[in-house]
């Protein structure tokens, strides 16, 4: 059974988690995401007795906490835009690593050649037998 990959909620964590330290043992995270139903439980329950507020502070802090629709809690800023290299396909960023490897090794190699051109007494001509 493959797991479908849902794109992830336009609920903020920090908001979430916000929520979550002062008021989730009221549910109050719990009803930010859409969650209605388990938020009322946890305000009948004093958040399951702190447990079910623990857990869920826990979830939040990892990024594994979920919306009503089941997409993950994951961003901290749902406006900010994804990071680089998300959704960029993998050949491409070893492809551009290779490369940004050789620019350095010809950078290097530059760097030396121009110490040999520029260098006034000749240091690094190997010596004359005589």
């Amino acid at each position: 059974m493959t797991e479908t990959r849902l794109p992830p909620s336009d609920k903020s964590r920090g908001v979430a988690l916000a929520l979550c330290i002062p008021l989730g043992v009221f549910g109050a995270h719990r009803f930010y995401v859409g969650k209605i139903g388990t938020g009322l439980l946890q305000l009948c329950t004093l958040g399951g007795l702190g447990l079910w507020w623990l857990y869920d502070l826990i979830t939040i802090g990892a990024g594994e906490f979920r919306d009503e629709e089941g997409r993950k809690v994951s961003q901290w800023d749902p406006n900010e835009p994804p990071a680089l290299g998300a959704g960029v396909p993998r050949e491409f960023l070893d492809e551009l690593e290779a490369i940004r490897r050789e620019v350095t090794e010809l950078s290097e190699r530059m760097d030396f050649t121009e110490r040999l051109l520029t260098d006034p007494k000749g240091r690094a001509a190997p010596p004359r037998s005589g």
